[in-house]
C-alpha cells in the first residue's frame, strides 16, 4: 500500500513539473537561430497577404482552438494600432507546407517576420498583448540579416 502511495505522489509531482514547464513556455518569444537565410524568408505570395513594412505576425491556427481565437484578437488589435505591422492568420490544416517547414507542433504558433519577410522568432501557445509587444521589442533588438 505504501508503495502505491509513493508511486501516485511521484506521478503527481512529475505532472506538476511538466505542467509548469509547459505553462512557462506559453506565449514566450523565442529568437530563431541561424539567421534569416532564403529558407527562413516568406513573401506576400507565400502568405497570400501583404507583409507589414516593419513586421508581420504570421499566426498558424486550427479551427477548434480557443487560444487561437484570443491570440488572433490580440494580434489583430495590435496590428490595427501600429503602422507597418501586419497580422496574417492561416489555418494550419490548409498550410501543411508551412507547418512542416517551420516545425509547428501546436497551435497557435506565431512566426514573427521582419519587414523583409525574414522569420526572426516565434511565439507558441496563447499570446497576451504584453507578450506580443515584448516580441516586437525583441525583434527591434535582433541583429538584422545580411
Amino acid at each position: 500500500m505504501g508503495l502505491r502511495v509513493l508511486l501516485v505522489l511521484g506521478v503527481l509531482g512529475a505532472a506538476v513539473v511538466v505542467g509548469l514547464l509547459w505553462r512557462s513556455r506559453n506565449g514566450r518569444f523565442v529568437v530563431t537561430r541561424g539567421g534569416a537565410g532564403v529558407a527562413d524568408r516568406l513573401t506576400a505570395a507565400d502568405l497570400g497577404a501583404p507583409l507589414g513594412s516593419a513586421a508581420t505576425f504570421l499566426q498558424l491556427s486550427s479551427e477548434a482552438c480557443a487560444p487561437c481565437r484570443s491570440t488572433a484578437a490580440v494580434l489583430g488589435a495590435l496590428a490595427g494600432e501600429r503602422a507597418g505591422l501586419a497580422h496574417v492568420e492561416v489555418r494550419a490544416e490548409d498550410r501543411l507546407d508551412l507547418v512542416r517547414r517551420f516545425d509547428v507542433l501546436r497551435t497557435p504558433t506565431v512566426l514573427v517576420l521582419d519587414g523583409a519577410g525574414a522569420v526572426r522568432g516565434r511565439l507558441s501557445g496563447g499570446t497576451t498583448r504584453e507578450q506580443a509587444v515584448e516580441a516586437l521589442g525583441a525583434l527591434d533588438r535582433c541583429p538584422t540579416a545580411a
